[in-house]
């Protein structure tokens, strides 16, 4: 089998590869942050002004505290750090995709480690992830190349805990990765070294409840905060949910043939090599593990606290694919690689039949026109003339940090008209309404936890309103 030569070339054709396609897809889909990485901005811009940042403003996300210093890193840049978090976070999802690669190849053998690589960029949902600037991108690289660090050498110690402790100030999930990974390698290590490691595991949520603290007087803000806005937004769907989300959520990020893959590669992982498949088997357990402990805890069930164990299924799916290349050459290698080349061909033959190739350039499209749209239309010289007699307001939250950006507004100068408690603030000024189909169903459209009364608010213009701009996108009315 040719594994020798995919061993010496194909990492570094294969990352030469990704880092010229991530680049192509950078320049012809240019996106912009998604609504929490707004928020970092946001946060990280009044910072860096010596101000509090306002984290309890209507329907705000949970603050990170690492994405709310790299927030005020970017604001230097001015408007355009939001760009270049795009960029990082593209960046980020490279040096993912290596970590999967070398997490694989420590694993078990290089050949897996690139199946590895080449699932989690067939799978949509993390790329999208990436163009939007989410969090979790740079949060999974760090567990990952952790994880990659510790399976190429058991308790390897500082290097890993550094990773784990950068993950943890972005997730709290890497507070228990953290902790666990102390227990594994505290017992054999002299005292000094315990209570060193100690100190860095608890430097993550001791630092998270440190900004709570200084921030808004309260030590548990972020989980109070969270279990709120997820009571709120309809998201806590209670424990009895868990068992079916945890399916459904996994389906939709792994894909089904990926799932059933996984299944046989864990079992042949346990068989040939149980001591190898330790980390990613620890990391698969532990997010399941997780996520179950969300459910308990009231806070939101959504997919992406599964992405660990969403990564951890590929590898296994890896090594259902390239298992081959922990055999000695023979009759059953080459079996078991027709086998896998079968299954690839069938898994390719089920993602084309049930994908819809437009949906993923076209949402990457409308994201990016949609910014620039609302940009024009803000920096338009009758709106921000208007701007002199009243705040900003938009249908609901979802517009409000991007918004609140691009005007360098402060947290009251950009309101939603479905907020019951500034509604009264928002007859003059400007009001903002989306005219195109897709922005009205992502943007505008109300949620079920709007009351009815609240949705006219949103949908038209008050009485003495005229509208002074317009595009394909945005209009504004405004009164003075």
């Amino acid at each position: 089998m040719p594994s020798a030569s995919l061993t010496r070339r194909g990492p570094a054709v294969a990352l030469a590869l990704l880092i010229v396609a991530v680049a192509v897809g950078t320049l012809v889909y240019p996106t912009y942050p998604n609504y929490d990485s707004y928020y970092s901005l946001l946060w990280g811009r009044e910072a860096l002004h010596l101000h509090l940042p306002t984290f309890d403003v209507y329907r705000a996300p949970t603050e990170h505290p690492l994405a709310l210093l790299f927030g005020a890193a970017l604001s230097l840049l001015g408007r355009n750090g939001d760009c270049v978090m795009i960029l990082a976070t593209m960046a980020s999802l490279v040096v993912l995709t290596m970590g999967m690669y070398r997490l694989g190849r420590a694993a078990f053998t290089p050949v897996i480690g690139l199946i590895a690589g080449a699932l989690l960029l067939s799978r949509f949902d993390f790329p999208f992830l990436a163009a939007r600037a989410y969090i979790d991108i740079p949060y999974l690289a760090f567990v990952v190349w952790a994880a990659a660090l510790e399976a190429e050498r058991p308790r390897r110690g500082m290097p890993v805990l550094i990773l784990l402790l950068l993950a943890s100030l972005m997730r709290p999930e890497a507070w228990l990765m953290a902790g666990f990974y102390v227990l594994w390698i505290a017992w054999r290590a002299p005292w000094s070294d315990r209570l060193r490691y100690a100190a860095i595991a608890a430097a993550g949520p001791l630092i998270w409840v440190a900004v709570d603290t200084i921030v808004t007087g309260h030590p548990l803000f972020s989980l109070t905060h969270t279990n709120g806005l997820a009571e709120e937004l309809g998201r806590n769907q209670g424990l009895s949910q868990v068992p079916s989300a945890t399916w459904e959520f996994l389906k939709s990020l792994d894909k089904l043939p990926v799932l059933l893959a996984a299944a046989v590669g864990l079992l042949m992982a346990i068989w040939l090599t149980p001591r190898r498949a330790i980390v990613p088997a620890f990391l698969l357990v532990l997010g399941l593990a997780t996520f179950f402990m969300v459910g308990v805890a009231g806070l939101s069930i959504i997919n992406r606290y599964l992405l660990v164990p969403s990564l951890m299924i590929m590898i296994f799916a890896a090594v259902a694919l390239g298992g081959w290349s922990m055999l000695r050459p023979g009759v059953v290698q080459w079996l078991w690689a027709g086998a896998a080349l079968a299954g690839v061909l069938g898994g390719v033959l089920y993602t084309t039949s049930h994908l819809k190739s437009n949906v993923f350039t076209e949402n990457l499209k409308f994201r990016g026109d949609s910014h620039r749209a609302l940009a024009h239309l803000l920096d338009g010289p009758k709106v921000r003339s208007a701007l002199r007699c009243g705040p900003l307001s938009v249908p609901n939250h979802k517009l409000i940090p991007e918004a609140r950006w691009i005007l360098k507004a402060g947290k009251n100068r950009v309101l939603a008209r479905s907020n019951p408690q500034t509604f009264k603030h928002t007859h003059r000024g400007v009001a903002v309404f989306t005219v195109n189909r897709t922005a009205f169903v992502i943007q505008q459209l109300a949620d079920p936890t709007v009351p009815q009364k609240i949705v006219k608010r949103e949908l038209s213009p008050q009485a003495g309103f005229t509208r002074i701009a317009t595009n394909g996108y945005y209009s504004a009315y405004a009164r003075c």
